[in-house]
């Protein structure tokens, strides 16, 4: 008898630590598991690598440098030509026997003062003076025409600019001591010829009224030398 109440007191007692273990305390939620928080990718922009800029443009790649020769002709009538320097003046001084009088003199400067020129030459507004010095030498055996002074054009930005002449070729600007280009060109100043050798060179300045805004670096000299041939020099 005893044995079987202490099977049935065993068996109540496990029952009731069975259920003391499935069952929460009162009023005490069950325990969750956290949702993970989401994670929301971004796209990353690739950095561009910005364009190298190209080269800006020659605009006459064959130019000569200052001083250099081209040459042109065939057979015994040759010869070569350049541009040998060039400066920019705002304004000029200059004279000439027959174009200015006593009175004139009187006016451009006192009677003891250092006369360095009875007219000053004065651009437009917004413009200087481009004084380009050329040199054409006959190579051959036998005399050559030598181009004109209007076949030596100034070109700056696309623009072309003519020379200007001078009164004569008695005009003696201040601090220039060669003569106009054209006036070594026979009687007309225009056309002319010269014989060959060095020394019978016809060399000279011509005059452009060019902007005051230009640039030796982007300023070209042009010339139709002969009927074939034609060279550019690049000031700066």
């Amino acid at each position: 008898m005893k044995f079987s109440l202490a099977i049935v007191a065993m068996g109540v007692l496990g029952l009731v630590l069975l259920c003391s273990g499935c069952s929460s305390p009162a009023g005490q939620a069950p325990l969750q598991t956290p949702s993970p928080t989401p994670v929301i990718a971004t796209a990353t922009a690739t950095p561009t690598a910005t364009p190298a800029l190209a080269p800006a443009a020659v605009a006459y790649p064959e130019a000569l440098i200052v001083g250099q020769y081209a040459t042109f002709g065939n057979g015994t009538r040759t010869g070569k030509a350049t541009v040998y320097k060039y400066s920019i003046n705002p304004t000029y001084n200059w004279t000439e026997p027959t174009f200015n009088s006593p009175h004139d003199q009187l006016a451009a400067s006192q009677p003891n003062a250092i006369q360095r020129g009875y007219n000053m030459e004065t651009p437009e507004e917004g413009n200087t003076f481009l004084f380009v010095y050329v040199r054409v030498v006959d190579t051959g055996t036998k005399p050559i025409y030598v181009p004109s002074p209007s076949q030596f054009v100034v070109i700056n930005g696309g623009t072309a600019y003519n020379y200007t002449s001078v009164r004569s070729s008695g005009v003696v600007i201040d601090n220039v001591f060669e003569n106009q280009y054209d006036f070594q060109l026979g009687t007309t100043g225009v056309v002319g010829n010269i014989p060959p050798g060095d020394s019978n060179a016809a060399e000279g300045y011509l005059i452009y009224e060019v902007p005051a805004s230009i640039s030796p670096q982007d300023t070209y000299v042009s010339a139709n030398i002969d009927y074939q041939t034609r060279a550019v020099w690049k000031l700066g």
